[in-house]
């Protein structure tokens, strides 16, 4: 199949692209890499009235380090995080992450943006970015908001993103040099989405301890503060009963998809502890 007619238009900045999406009344959609929009649109399972093409705009391919945190552009690239040409401020964490996503091919065009908007819930930088606690910056006519990236993602290829609004990038505080990370996924196959993700982040500095269960088939489930679950210290056994109430609250009740996720997570904690 081939997309349905669309309307195409390539801002120069981002005010511009806000005032296309907000003209066009809804029906519109973004394209930065492509990597996903370009089969829905194929498929039809997409039919915008307009395509905007916001790959060529400077300020969402920037990245700018503001004292303790990072912002990065919604359109840098995984291949920009994975070769370094983009500071990793998380102790290797941002880069281990984009460095296992898909193929090369596929994190030379995809952006970091587009996966977030995109909304996959098996998606890499969906968990991770989670743990690590990092904003999503949203620009629109009314300004600016900062949302958690966690509350960001509101469902199933749904995010908390209006008609006229769009995803200027995300932003990351720097981890201490005592912080560490520990990142696991379950794919079938090399390339494909993830059916189970585990991702955690501790940094004693700064009193953060969050874990993570990704590729729920929906919203993330986050622990915000993970020391329940871990005894209080971070060498300790994992309470597996904390874990899976927490999964059964999110609708996950088949045991063995429970299994799958909390061997995720013990991984991604373990190789945490070996840092």
């Amino acid at each position: 199949m081939k997309a349905v007619n669309f309307e195409y238009a390539r801002p120069a900045d981002v005010s511009a692209a806000i005032a296309l999406a907000e003209k066009a009344g809804g029906n519109v959609k973004l394209i930065a890499g492509g990597q996903s929009l370009g089969p829905m649109l194929n498929l039809r399972l997409v039919q915008p009235d307009l395509l905007v093409d916001i790959a060529a705009i400077p300020e969402l391919k920037r990245f700018e380090q503001k004292g303790d945190a990072l912002f990065i552009g919604s359109c840098i690239t995984h291949a920009d995080i994975e070769d370094g040409r983009v500071p990793d401020v998380t102790g290797g964490a941002m880069r281990a992450v984009a460095a296992g996503i898909a193929y090369r091919a596929v994190r030379n065009r995809g952006t970091i943006g587009g996966s977030l908007v995109h909304a996959d819930p098996s998606a890499d930088w969906i968990a991770a970015l989670t743990a690590l606690g990092a904003q999503a910056v949203v620009r629109g006519p009314h300004g600016e908001r900062r949302i958690p990236v966690e509350t960001f993602v509101t469902g199933v290829f749904e995010c908390d993103l209006g008609a006229d609004e769009i995803l200027a990038g995300v932003e990351v505080r720097r981890a201490s040099r005592s912080a560490r990370w520990g990142y696991y996924k379950h794919c079938r196959k090399t390339g494909e989405f993830a059916h189970a993700i585990g991702a955690c982040f501790f940094d004693p500095e700064s009193s953060v301890c969050r874990a993570v269960i990704g590729a729920t088939g929906s919203r993330p489930i986050v622990f915000v503060d993970a020391t329940s679950m871990l005894g209080g210290k971070l060498e300790s056994a994992i309470d597996r009963q904390v874990a899976e109430h927490a999964m059964r609250a999110h609708g996950m009740t088949d045991p063995i998809e429970q299994q799958v996720h909390f061997v995720c997570l013990r991984r991604a904690i373990e190789q945490a502890r070996c840092q």
